[in-house]
């Protein structure tokens, strides 16, 4: 066969003649490429999720010809997954909004009916609206957004506008991860740190779903799995990272915290714990009053200064317990020279958790594991980090001066996520995680968990939220903050919530990141007031991204006696048709991420490694080629029609010209502002330094990021690291250079315990239903209860766990209009253990009725291997209402899909005997507020075959906006008219 072929192209052969004849003609007649030099490349950051990755865009004409991940950026170095690279279609989506849009005078609210209007026009509307609101009460203006990345620039907005009102979507999303971890270590999981993929040697990834740090987390196990780590993923569900993990724990969902506690308890018992770590950067020498049932019971004990004080075993007294060289006693009741009893921290932690309660027999009762996995999982880890210990030769001196010639790591690693914190037990299941870490000596050493700049923080930050407010004037500190004990809650003066959400009052104290969940309900129901206007940015409220969906649509239409709206305006700002959308009065058409600047700010969520301090920009690659611009933009100008103090000079004239000459010069303090790199003057100093107006250019220049690198001494202890803990200070991440002590037992928490108990010193809760959740709830040490919701309803009448997930590949509700995605998933299944499944008599992909105590929904059940028995899930935000999102009314996602939403209340199920009497209370931790998404419970039967076919409950469709272009049909995308090559076999083997 192949001497013919080389006989066919043999000199002075027919067949050869033929050939050459071939070739010229193929010569006449070159098909017509693309011309690369029209071509450019340009980089900005990537919005298809929030990992924040570096993407180069290529261009022509104002089209995407093609997207890639940078492999220069920090991030993700080059590595793009489906969403990112389905960017082009997000672009291309017919949901996108064109022009501001006003709801049509004479139609109801949620019908969909609008009509266009001018920029102008829209902005002057809202301008005056908001104006008066200013100045008269400025709490009737309630701000909130959604997953967006630009909340250092909202909150001061709302800062300077004067409201208390405003919040993000981190209390629906981890404010439980993010408040444990500040209250605990002084950083956390997920944007807050990373485990040291470099270095460990073993990894516990706690309930974290794919979608989640996507790149960045599969970058990392590859590392992990090439020097041969072992990875568990302790998840109900065995997706994603958990299908590859080299052990799945299947854990019963909302019961995390037994497990860690119970790991505790068998390194306690073992003395597997690293003493030393313990009694030099955390609490555990320090005395704790003793005097159960007076005031001041369970505080830490103090000099006259305010100094902790610990027992000092080579003095043998009482000294203050920051002092450095302290021999301070681990275990031990002493008498305080005041003639008090107390204890030490550590004391009151072995007392606790050695109890049987925490036994690995008992956990595994309540985990639905076994009790030897609970122990040898304990064992293992305690084996990695102390017989398998990492050393660094690297000279470093720690926060009292003293040197040392090596960073010793323990390397066991650990990552959580929503599936830990979206549980009303989330917060101190935090902090029980954090507790195991800090037993094994793993925070921010050598192969365990690092922490990312602008972290870590001290315990917790001093920041307080703002309380006050009066018109025309801005408030005296952010909106959101750190308490750290009654009198800073955001309540008046009989202890009634001053906040819409009701964020900072008895029933959710420590609300970091607000209660975004019952906005809607609270505005509507007056309760504690009526407001005015309510801002929803990037926030799908009316669907997916609230509990009640169907009520919540319900409460939006709702009107006084007087036929006026109960929310009397409603500012719906977003990028594309949401469902949300719908129930506007005034929509204001954002950018996609191609389209605008952002700056992804160490002032907001930078993109930071452990390695170095990191942040980011996105510059436009597209011109927009609609009547829309960036929200950013908008809020610059209100703020400067408005008058806000910082934006606005003398005469009151706008101080800006923009958005981005407003983050190249507004400045925090003296040199620090949004952006970090090529500050001064010419560009010349990094961190700190005075604004530069070529600011923009360098990062563009940069591929749209900065990084500053940590010398290696400064990149491990930081806690307690002198060099690392000044420079800190010195660009403004921390207010001073003291250390960080690790608050194992939370004072602040004893606090609001002792005011439930009628102990406290100071303001106390005035009514008994928020007394008795902070005796129960506000425990100082870590501790497992069972979920709100689930002790309210009975288990035999709703045996499943049910819990939602996203997809690899989508993010949200964002990713259902993208065709190329919804190749992937269009429908969502609820997904249950196989054999579970069967002794029920269910079907695989047969119809189902699903049901809790607030509803019911109905859709296809689908049968696996890898889910815990007790529990069932499915794909989060795949079901869409008809005719939203650019898709055809008859759309899958419509049709077949459902949302898990329907079936969870923003309000706990009443209770008892007395519910009728009892103030309803919200479905979240009662801790934070973080929404508890998690603790839904459901039983499960089969519809008839009459019910099978479409999912329930179904909505009427959207109308189409106006000029909205029809849904796309094709899936094929490309930019220059294709290619068909016909090459004759001849010119395939010798052309080159």
């Amino acid at each position: 066969m192949l001497n013919d072929i080389l006989r066919l192209f043999s000199p002075g052969t027919s067949a050869s003649a033929a050939a050459s004849d071939d070739m010229q003609s193929i010569g006449r007649s070159k098909p017509a490429f693309e011309n690369h030099e029209a071509q450019e490349k340009r980089y900005t950051t990537c919005y298809m999720c929030a990992c924040r990755c570096g993407i180069e865009v290529t261009v022509e004409k104002n089209q995407v010809r093609f997207i890639r991940g940078n492999p220069n950026h920090p991030i993700n170095k080059g590595v793009l997954c489906a969403k990112g690279n389905a960017g082009i279609m997000k672009q291309l989506s017919p949901a996108k909004l064109r022009k501001p849009l006003m709801r049509k005078p004479g139609t109801e609210r949620g019908a969909g009916e609008f009509v266009e209007v001018e920029w102008d026009e829209a902005l002057d509307l809202l301008t005056e609206r908001l104006r008066h609101i200013r100045a008269t009460d400025p709490r009737k203006l309630a701000f909130f957004t959604g997953r967006d990345q630009m909340q250092a620039l909202t909150g001061l907005w709302a800062q300077q506008f004067g409201t208390i009102n405003w919040a993000a979507h981190g209390g629906f999303c981890s404010v439980n991860m993010a408040a444990a971890g500040l209250y605990s270590i002084g950083q956390s999981f997920w944007e807050f740190g990373d485990p040291d993929w470099d270095r460990a040697k073993y990894f516990m990834l706690w309930g974290v779903a794919e979608d989640h740090a996507s790149n960045p987390i599969k970058i990392g196990i590859e590392k992990l799995k090439r020097r041969g780590a072992k990875f568990v993923a302790v998840n109900p569900v065995r997706t994603g990272y958990q299908a590859i993990a080299d052990e799945w724990v299947p854990i019963r969902p909302g019961t995390d915290a037994m497990l860690a506690l119970s790991m505790c308890h068998v390194l306690l018992s073992r003395d597997l714990v690293d003493w030393d770590y313990l009694g030099r950067y955390t609490n555990a020498p320090f005395l704790v009053v003793n005097t159960p049932g007076e005031p001041g019971d369970g505080l830490i004990a103090r000099d006259a200064d305010g100094r902790p004080l610990v027992w000092d075993a080579s003095q043998e007294a009482f000294v203050n317990g920051t002092t450095p060289g302290v021999e301070a006693a681990m275990f031990g009741e002493y008498t305080l020279p005041d003639g008090r009893k107390a204890r030490t921290v550590m004391t009151l932690i072995a007392e606790k958790y050695l109890d049987e309660q925490y036994s690995p027999e008992r956990a595994a009762e309540v985990c639905g594991l076994q009790p030897e996995t609970i122990e040898r999982l304990a064992l293992e880890m305690a084996h990695v980090a102390f017989k398998e210990t990492i050393e660094i030769e690297c000279e470093w001196t720690d926060w009292a001066g003293r040197k040392h010639d090596r960073f010793i790591g323990r390397p066991v690693a650990m990552h959580a996520m929503r599936g830990i914190s979206a549980h009303s037990n989330g917060f101190q299941t935090c902090r029980a995680l954090h507790l195991l870490q800090v037993f094994l000596g793993t925070i921010d050493v050598p192969g365990g968990h690092r922490a990312k700049a602008p972290f870590p923080r001290h315990i917790p930050p001093p920041v307080k939220p703002a309380r006050d407010t009066a018109p025309n004037t801005p408030l005296s500190s952010p909106p959101l903050g750190f308490p750290t004990s009654p009198e800073d809650l955001v309540v008046d003066d009989q202890g009634r919530p001053l906040r819409i959400d009701k964020a900072y009052s008895w029933e959710a104290p420590l609300a970091n990141h607000g209660l975004m969940h019952m906005v809607i309900t609270n505005a509507v129901n007056g309760d504690p007031y009526p407001i005015d206007t309510l801002i929803l940015f990037m926030a799908n409220m009316a669907w997916n991204s609230t509990m009640n969906t169907n009520s919540v649509q319900d409460m939006l239409r709702e009107k006084n006696a007087d036929g006026e709206y109960k929310l009397p305006f409603l500012v719906v700002v977003d990028a594309f048709h949401s469902e949300t959308v719908n129930f506007a009065d005034l929509v204001l058409p954002d950018t996609t991420y191609l389209e605008r600047h952002d700056a992804i700010s160490m002032l907001d969520r930078p993109i930071s490694e452990p390695d170095a301090a990191c942040d980011s920009i996105r510059s436009p690659v597209l011109t927009p080629d609609r009547d829309v611009r960036p929200w950013q933009e908008v809020l610059v100008d209100l703020a400067g029609r408005l008058g806000f103090p910082a934006f606005v000079g003398e005469g009151g004239k706008p101080k800006y010209s923009g958005y981005t000459d407003f983050i190249a010069r507004w400045e925090k303090a003296p040199g620090i502002g949004f952006l970090a790199g090529w500050r001064g003057s010419d560009g010349s100093k990094s961190m700190k330094g005075e604004p530069n107006p070529g600011q923009w250019e360098k990062y563009i220049e940069n591929q749209g990021f900065f990084q500053h690198h940590l010398p290696e001494h400064m990149r491990f202890f930081r806690f307690a690291n002198r060099d690392y803990l000044d420079w800190a200070k010195e660009v403004g991440f921390n207010a001073s250079a003291e250390p960080i002590i690790m608050e194992l037992y939370s004072e602040v928490l004893q606090k609001f315990r002792l005011a439930g108990q009628g102990l406290y010193d100071g303001p106390l809760p005035p009514e008994t239903v928020d007394a008795e959740r902070l005796v129960r709830y506000f425990d100082p040490l870590p501790q497992f209860y069972v979920p709100l919701e689930e002790q309210r309803v009975e288990g035999q009448d709703y045996p499943f766990h049910a819990i939602n997930q996203r997809p690899m590949h989508m993010y949200h509700s964002w990713d259902s209009q993208n065709v190329w995605l919804r190749q992937i998933t269009a429908q969502n299944f609820l997904f249950m253990n196989k054999a579970r499944g069967e002794s029920l008599g269910l079907v695989d992909e047969g119809w189902v009725w699903v049901e809790s105590h607030n509803g019911r929904i109905r859709g296809q059940v689908k049968f696996m291997e890898g889910c815990q028995a007790d529990t069932v899930w499915t794909w989060n935000a795949i079901g869409k209402q008809s005719g939203a999102w650019g898709l055809s009314k008859d759309a899958p996602e419509s049709q077949r899909g459902f949302l898990m939403n329907h079936l969870i209340s923003e309000l706990l199920p009443k209770d008892g005997e007395l519910a009728d009497e009892q103030r309803r209370l919200t479905n979240s931790d009662p801790v934070t507020g973080q929404a508890a998404w998690y603790d839904l419970k459901v039983r499960i039967y089969p519809a008839t075959a009459e019910e099978s076919g479409t999912s329930w409950p179904q909505f009427t469709a959207v109308q189409p906006l106006p000029g909205a272009p029809a849904p796309l049909t094709e899936i094929r995308y490309q930019t220059h008219e294709a290619v068909h090559l016909r090459r004759s076999l001849s010119d395939i083997l010798k052309r080159r």
